[in-house]
């Protein structure tokens, strides 16, 4: 793929205190765009100044949502060196979204060029601290000017890079979660195994209502059944229970495969540790939780990793998981993660890509 780049005559300070950066408030200089016509495929990449987008009021997506995304980070090692993890899986889940949305797919390896093809120009924008990273945010959506819903025949492809700070600014503390039974994320059959702005829009509803109850995330039940715990807010769920690691299944198609999700699974059969994907009921749940086999609890994704749960309530139980504090399991997969991500473990899973 050839990428034309422009580069900016102006300049914006990159920021000095990394502790102020926060997350998603700062961009770089640049973005990527690519765009994709019915009859020529993608065509015209380029890397060029950050700026608005101009979009007519009547393009699809302000109208019909028709939009997905990705996230991912870039590191600075000790060294210096600048490297992604896994970004071939993002490219993977960025495609299965689009075919869900009758969206065109773009190769696996032009998605990954055009990351670092971006991260290369604004390689200055990287932080140094450990915990801090570079944020990366593909997305694609429908720009057709056209109110009637039929099959569209324009698409753009958009990065854009925002430096972020530690998550765990303040350390690695549990959250409160409260498992929501009136709301739903996700059906069968339905998007939830995308990544696109609709689940997260029909998530804050009952977002709100856990926080005005002093809880950080939802967990949701899944759609048929309301039954069988599903994932927690942006992030997928984990419980030890009994010395094992179970997670729901995404068999059903309802949660989002989350990177993070599978890599942990598949560190852990790689060191022989057992662990499950299967369905695990609310009421299992709980019961573990009564007779103390709930041993820990956590989420992960691509923004914290690891976000071990303190705290689980459900209807009128509200249960301390490991007495409020992160667990063994957690915690060592965290450093794990953390470690490969920012290249002070060895990576021997093969899932560090430099940039350059």
């Amino acid at each position: 793929m050839e990428i034309k780049i422009t580069k900016t005559a102006n300049p914006k300070p990159i920021p000095q205190d990394e502790s102020t950066l926060g997350f998603g408030l700062k961009f770089t200089d640049h973005m990527f765009l690519m765009d994709w016509d019915e009859g020529e495929g993608w065509h015209d990449a380029r890397v060029v100044p950050y700026g608005p987008l101009e979009i007519d009021p009547a393009s699809t997506v302000l109208h019909y949502a028709l939009e997905i995304f990705e996230g991912l980070k870039a590191y600075r090692t000790a060294e210096g060196k600048i490297q992604l993890f896994r970004p071939i899986e993002n490219a993977k889940r960025m495609n299965r979204s689009a075919a869900r949305f009758s969206m065109p797919d773009i190769p696996e390896e032009d998605f990954v060029e055009a990351v670092k093809a971006l991260v290369d120009v604004d390689s200055a924008w990287v932080p140094y601290g450990f915990g801090t990273s570079l944020y990366i945010r593909p997305f694609m959506f429908a720009d057709q000017v056209d109110l009637a819903l039929h099959k569209v025949k324009h698409y753009k492809f958009v990065i854009i890079l925002s430096p972020s700070g530690s998550y765990y600014a303040e350390g690695l503390n549990p959250v409160s979660i409260m498992i929501e039974d009136e709301d739903v994320r996700a059906v069968r059959g339905g998007t939830g195994f995308t990544k696109c702005g609709g689940n997260y829009a029909a998530s804050q509803r009952a977002g709100d209502r856990a926080m005005a109850k002093g809880y950080s995330q939802v967990l949701w039940l899944d759609g048929v059944e309301r039954k069988y715990v599903e994932e927690v807010g942006a992030m997928n769920i984990m419980f030890k229970i009994d010395g094992v690691v179970v997670t729901p299944s995404i068999a059903e198609g309802s949660i989002l495969p989350g990177i993070t999700r599978k890599s942990i699974l598949e560190y852990l059969r790689a060191k022989g540790i057992p662990c499950e994907e299967r369905k695990i009921s609310a009421e299992e749940l709980m019961e573990a939780a009564r007779t103390g086999r709930l041993e820990e609890a956590f989420g992960c994704g691509t923004a914290a990793v690891i976000s071990p749960v303190g705290t689980l309530a459900f209807k009128d139980e509200v249960y301390k998981i490991n007495g409020g504090k992160i667990g063994e399991t957690s915690q060592w997969l965290y450093d794990t993660l953390t470690g490969i991500q920012w290249g002070k473990i060895e990576d021997k899973m093969g899932w560090v890509v430099p940039v350059k």
